[in-house]
């Protein structure tokens, strides 16, 4: 049972992380908050250790507390030893990082983009594709945000709190801060979010493997329950393999993602954290360990698998450092939920409002709408978070997030590398990529995004690879024809002279 004092400490810690939130708009304050690029990049001048800690938030999420373990704590085939594809994809990440974000920061902070969409609109010449990319960037981070809210619904039910009106209170809190303080306010929390999480991770993986006689021993009992909790199972080894793909191509593709690295304030800050950021894999790795160790601890698989790690430290732990631990995981769910409902505001103020609803709004009208859309995405994210995935393998709201955003690559990464690309074969790719990953998801009811149909393949590869197709396919149809036309007006130069 929680005492008065643990409660008390549960929601001191969530209230400083809010109040440093508000605080944070008098963070490296300018003259003006509305100037371009201030209250939605930070005004560009984030260094190399809060841009660490505010991208590495984007791995320690609820996603790596709540979803990874739950994933791990998994009956069946895709479960135990699959979850570690977090930590395959945590690996392939910082090589794509380096290779693309240095090249889209130079052009953005050089011409003024504010999102991936503006840069697309100028690469393509085509507001058009660039708003169909941004809608496609929004619709990708309501399942991930939807995830921070579920995770932090298992907290709530843990500790015996009303779920409906704290989630709204929390989330309102959320958005308040973030109307406020733009960037600045989850940059400078995510610095006192990620120094909790540290701390709170340390101790669980410490203490539990003590208790429960070592990492061996856990392995050894493992392998007694189940197999699946220790070996990848070769039926899902595509699945595996594609997912950790897939996921690694689609991290830096979100819109959050994007933002963050564009609030940095030069490219070798970029360049030092695409080679930093990989500490985080060390304690993601033991973070999966713990849906194990959830299963050895009560010798069965938890009814919803992602209760595993939560219900694993409420047996296991004295109150206080549960209220304590429970609160690392609220904060790593509200901070990055900030950052991602920012990001899609971004998007719809820059590349739909300012595009096509209103061509002469000033930057003072274009920051304060996209502070009212905060409030509107976040909404929206809520009632995604009762789509079927959210009812325990939440992993997978994250994974259906990443096949949706994959549909922009090649907009934005294969842009970067070459201006040969017309927007009407990439068009079309996105609108083929994106109309499959909808009926696949569709047809597996938004409950995975493991296609069996297909070896278990994951929905955004798959999408990803008839999207290229097609932009290929486009681009030799079009190539084809440029060299008839010019064939032809060669041909008619040649009748002239004769």
């Amino acid at each position: 049972m929680f005492t008065d004092l643990d409660l008390a400490l549960f929601f001191i810690i969530i209230f400083i992380v809010l109040f440093i939130g508000y605080i944070a708009y008098f963070w490296r304050k300018p003259d003006d908050i509305h100037k371009h690029g201030e209250w939605s990049l930070g005004g560009r001048r984030f260094g190399t250790v809060v841009v660490w800690f505010l991208l590495g938030g984007d791995l320690y999420t609820a996603y790596t507390l709540i979803a990874v373990p739950g994933a791990a704590a998994t009956p069946g085939i895709g479960g135990g030893a699959f979850a570690m594809f977090a930590i395959t994809y945590g690996i392939m990440i910082y090589p794509i990082v380096y290779g693309t974000m240095p090249r889209l920061y130079n052009v953005s902070k050089k011409r003024g983009y504010i999102t991936a969409a503006d840069f697309v609109k100028d690469r393509f010449s085509s507001r058009f594709l660039a708003m169909l990319i941004a809608l496609t960037g929004v619709l990708a981070e309501l399942p991930y945000i939807a995830l921070q809210i579920t995770g932090i619904k298992y907290v709530l039910a843990s500790l015996s709190l009303p779920i409906s009106i704290s989630l709204i209170i929390a989330f309102l809190l959320v958005a308040g801060f973030t109307f406020v303080s733009g960037l600045r306010g989850p940059a400078l929390t995510a610095i006192i979010k990620d120094a909790i999480i540290w701390a709170a991770v340390l101790v669980i993986i410490v203490y539990i493997p003590l208790k429960l006689h070592g990492f061996g021993n856990i392995f050894s009992k493992a392998a007694t329950i189940s197999p699946n909790l220790l070996d990848i199972s070769p039926t899902i080894d595509i699945g595996y393999v594609s997912l950790a793909l897939g996921s690694a191509l689609a991290l830096f593709l979100y819109p959050h993602a994007v933002t963050g690295t564009l609030g940095s304030k030069d490219v070798k800050t970029i360049k030092r954290n695409a080679a930093l950021l990989p500490l985080y894999n060390v304690l993601l790795m033991f973070v999966a360990i713990i849906g194990i160790m959830s299963v050895v601890y009560f010798n069965a698989y938890p009814k919803v698998s992602s209760e595993a790690l939560p219900l694993l430290v409420l047996h296991v732990f004295p109150s206080t450092f549960t209220a304590f631990a429970f609160a690392a995981i609220v904060v790593g769910s509200i901070v990055p939920a900030s950052i991602m409902a920012l990001a899609s505001a971004n998007l719809l103020t820059r590349n739909l409002y300012l595009e096509y609803i209103n061509p002469n709004a000033t930057e003072k009208a274009q920051t304060n709408l996209s502070r009212v859309l905060v409030v509107v995405v976040i909404v929206a994210a809520l009632a995604f978070s009762l789509v079927p995935a959210a009812s325990g393998e939440i992993v997978y709201l994250q994974t259906i997030g990443g096949a949706i955003i994959m549909q922009t690559l090649p907009s934005v990464y294969l842009a970067l590398f070459t201006r040969k690309l017309n927007k009407y074969p990439v068009g079309l790719g996105w609108l083929a990529g994106l109309a499959t990953t909808m009926i696949l998801l569709v047809d597996l009811h938004f409950k995975t995004s493991l296609y069996k149909g297909f070896f278990f393949m994951y929905v955004g590869i798959i999408a990803l690879l008839i999207n290229l197709a097609v932009v290929g396919l486009g681009m030799l149809i079009m190539a084809a024809m440029h060299r008839i036309k010019n064939e032809g007006i060669i041909e008619d130069h040649e009748f002239l002279d004769e």
